[in-house]
């Protein structure tokens, strides 16, 4: 087993140990946790404070030091348990949902060794397996929810050993961030991302779900490689002949609550999972709890680059919610109806893509609209695409044998009828990352046109700097232009803002200049 570069590589990161070609847990880490599985008459398990001294005797075993979590998390638990929520939730928590997540981590070890053994067959020998998935590294990992829900449950126990993660950029992810509470009366943020991951536990509990997730890195090549669609330089934009895509214009909803089955963009950071277990509450951290399985990524996704996204397949939505940062609440149970796919996943994609934060006037330089744009169609390019049309962007093409050699391989992921699936966005980049929102819904428009989707359903927020965009999309549409013009058209208002030879936002500048 530990011969395996795949549990190789991500070994220092989990809490077992490789003992005699097996993953165990240290022999008194098993006892806290058969203790506990047996239920609060047996283990005395019953109140927040004292679930947070076995979670210190686990940790002890288990050789964590205590400085490596943020500061008064076991007490944390303890305010949650025995303070904010109702005696009757607490004690259904630790009456029935401890036990059941005790008795869960005791399988980890053979449901790793399963996952191990089973996960070169998945993809018809396409590397599959749990394994640390770094920077310039496409790869996909593809994990049962019941797998998923034993490693979150490693995560709300604390259990995951911190050190040298972030020397491999990858992020904090132990839940002690989530129960460090500043004080009783600044934490209702922090509250209701909590009390979203106790309901997914709760639900898992009482129903482990039996399907599955896929996570996927993917990188659009900085080099030329005629086999692959390459990082395109400005010209190759400016000469795309490309036509854009239809767009439909939502001023209410939420991206998660479309009914399609479009590709879903999380707004992210450059560390999968941004904030989501800290006091922040921004709009990837509450897609992240109420989807909690996507918070597994962050075990083994580095930081992205410029050049890279990660799309995950699968996931299942378990809560409700209301408002939004600070006005965040948890509102309730939810069913997700989605449907399965060949692979057992949930037609749920989500796509990760970071933008450049606090840009500034630069975001208006070619450099930063290249990043833009391309870090936008590194994740709407999907794998059919991204492998099969070798003529995309590029002055030679595959040949024919290569290509169909090519496409074969990619297939075996790829979800059906995947070139009918459109991308629902909003305001990307925007917000508190303070990009342009007239410009980064351009260039949107753009890499989603550029990669071959049918449409872009963009979702505003009410944001409203862009009241005007049904006629601006509709003039555009009018005037029949290409993904090139399009760019060529940003290209000169951006020098023209940079110059300071025009205060127009894009709107208004594009629409004089296509009546001009």
């Amino acid at each position: 087993m530990e011969k395996r570069a795949d549990l190789k590589s991500l070994l220092q990161y989990l809490p077992l140990v490789a003992q005699s070609s097996s993953l165990v847990w240290p022999p008194s880490v098993e006892q806290e946790l058969q203790t506990m599985s047996r239920g609060p008459n047996k283990s005395m398990v019953n109140s927040g404070e004292v679930l947070a001294l076995h979670i210190t005797n686990m940790r002890k075993s288990l050789s964590l030091n205590a400085s490596d979590l943020a500061p008064n998390p076991l007490k944390g638990y303890a305010i949650f348990f025995d303070k904010m929520i109702s005696r009757e939730e607490s004690t259904k928590f630790f009456g029935e949902v401890v036990p059941a997540l005790s008795g869960l981590l005791l399988r980890l070890p053979s449901m790793l060794e399963m996952h191990y053994q089973k996960t070169d067959h998945v993809l018809d020998g396409v590397k599959s397996g749990l394994r640390l998935l770094g920077p310039q590294e496409a790869g996909i990992v593809f994990l049962s929810q019941e797998l998923i829900a034993a490693l979150l449950a490693c995560s709300f126990f604390c259990l995951f050993p911190e050190v040298d993660r972030r020397l491999k950029n990858l992020q904090r992810i132990n839940f002690d961030d989530l129960f460090s509470f500043p004080s009783m009366s600044h934490c209702t943020k922090q509250e209701n991302k909590i009390k979203c991951l106790i309901h997914y536990f709760e639900r898992i509990c009482r129903c482990m779900p039996t399907g599955f997730v896929s996570f996927e890195r993917k990188v659009l090549p900085l080099e030329y490689n005629p086999h692959y669609v390459s990082y395109p330089e400005a010209d190759h934009w400016a000469k795309s002949s490309t036509p854009l895509c239809s767009v439909e214009i939502h001023t209410s909803g939420a991206i998660e609550d479309q009914c399609g089955e479009a590709l879903e963009v999380d707004f992210a950071d450059e560390y999968f999972g941004g904030l989501t277990l800290s006091y922040d509450t921004l709009q990837e951290e509450i897609r992240f709890v109420i989807n909690p399985e996507l918070i597994a990524g962050m075990i083994f996704l580095p930081r992205m680059d410029a050049n890279e996204a990660i799309e995950i397949v699968g996931v299942e939505r378990f809560s409700r919610y209301t408002g939004y940062g600070p006005s965040f609440q948890y509102d309730g149970d939810y069913t997700d109806n989605k449907d399965f796919d060949t692979l057992r996943r949930r037609k749920t994609r989500v796509i990760a893509i970071d933008a450049i934060p606090n840009p500034g006037s630069t975001q208006y330089k070619t450099d930063s609209l290249l990043r833009e744009v391309n870090k936008a169609f590194s994740g709407y390019l999907h794998q059919c695409k991204y492998q099969s049309d070798a003529s995309f962007f590029q002055p030679n093409p595959l040949p024919s044998a290569k290509v169909s050699q090519v496409v074969e391989s990619s297939k075996r992921w790829c979800i059906d009828h995947e070139e009918k699936i459109g991308v629902a966005t909003g305001n990307w980049g925007c917000g508190v990352f303070g990009g342009d929102p007239e410009l980064k819904i351009m260039l949107q428009w753009l890499a989603i046109s550029q990669s071959g989707r049918p449409f872009m359903s963009y979702y505003t927020f009410g944001l409203q700097a862009l009241q005007n965009l049904n006629q601006v999309i509709e003039r555009v549409a009018l005037q029949e232009l290409t993904v090139g013009d399009l760019w060529s058209k940003i290209m000169e208002y951006s020098s023209e803002r940079l110059s300071r030879r025009t205060r127009l936002g894009f709107f208004s500048w594009l629409i004089a200049s296509l009546s001009a």
